[in-house]
């Protein structure tokens, strides 16, 4: 059964790293973003072969590549979060989300208790799972590097599936414990929740996959939209990685 258990969660680490799907290839194809001006020579071995194929600065390169797409959504999730604020009908909920969206546009490092402190804000109206607008939705999926031209139903279908096997991966990881994975397996990790861990060291990245996994392993299934706005909220400033 551990034996089982922990095979299952190294397999579902190494699954974490796949590429991301078309959209990210579209746009970089049709040369929206600024980043994809090194030529069609340097966008092919991404395009063709399987992240095992890359060379480690392939790798490095892509992984930046991908991770400053997701990161352009993060000021419009940050924003809807402050515009919903005078919609929570609790004071004390309204002051600790005020206090960790400040706290984020000025750099700060959020501490976990900050992100806890919100659990009930992100179980109801305005930011559970099934209360959030479509525009919101569509900037959460592109935070995932999922496709955001999809109808908003699935678009949420698909959220709650992938935090939902999120949650479940981290409960495993938890329970196999991080020293158990080997430097690569950890990056992997972090990388999968949100994390540009391609320029953090290892003992960083453990630090922060602790973290996370703090937070997931406290939420019940009805807070999992806290979950998924944490790709967000504990990845946009640590370790100065806003830039």
């Amino acid at each position: 059964m551990a034996l089982s258990r922990v095979c299952w969660a190294r397999a579902a680490v190494w699954g974490s790293a796949v590429t991301p799907g078309h959209f990210v290839t579209w746009r970089l194809q049709l040369g929206r973003s600024g980043l994809a001006w090194r030529g069609p020579r340097y966008l092919f071995p991404r395009q063709l072969l399987i992240r095992h194929f890359w060379t480690p600065k392939q790798q490095t390169d892509f992984l930046d590549i991908y991770h400053a797409f997701r990161k352009q959504s993060h000021p419009e999730i940050i924003s809807y979060l402050e515009k919903v604020i005078p919609l929570i009908s609790d004071a004390g909920l309204r002051w600790h989300l005020t206090d960790l969206c400040t706290k984020i546009q000025r750099g700060t490092h959020p501490a976990i208790r900050d992100i806890l402190a919100l659990r009930e804000c992100f179980s109801n109206h305005p930011l559970g799972m099934n209360q959030l607008q479509p525009f919101h939705v569509k900037a959460l999926s592109r935070a995932m590097l999922l496709t955001p031209y999809l109808p908003p139903p699935l678009l949420r279908h698909r959220l709650k599936t992938h935090t939902t096997v999120i949650h479940q991966l981290d409960r495993a990881l938890a329970k196999l414990g991080i020293g158990q994975l080997t430097a690569e397996e950890v990056k992997s990790a972090c990388y999968l929740r949100g994390l540009n861990s391609t320029h953090i060291g290892e003992d960083r990245c453990r630090t922060w996959l602790g973290e996370w996994l703090q937070i997931s392993c406290s939420l019940k299934e009805a807070e999992l939209s806290l979950l998924l706005h944490n790709v967000v909220l504990l990845s946009t400033n640590y370790l100065g990685t806003r830039r």
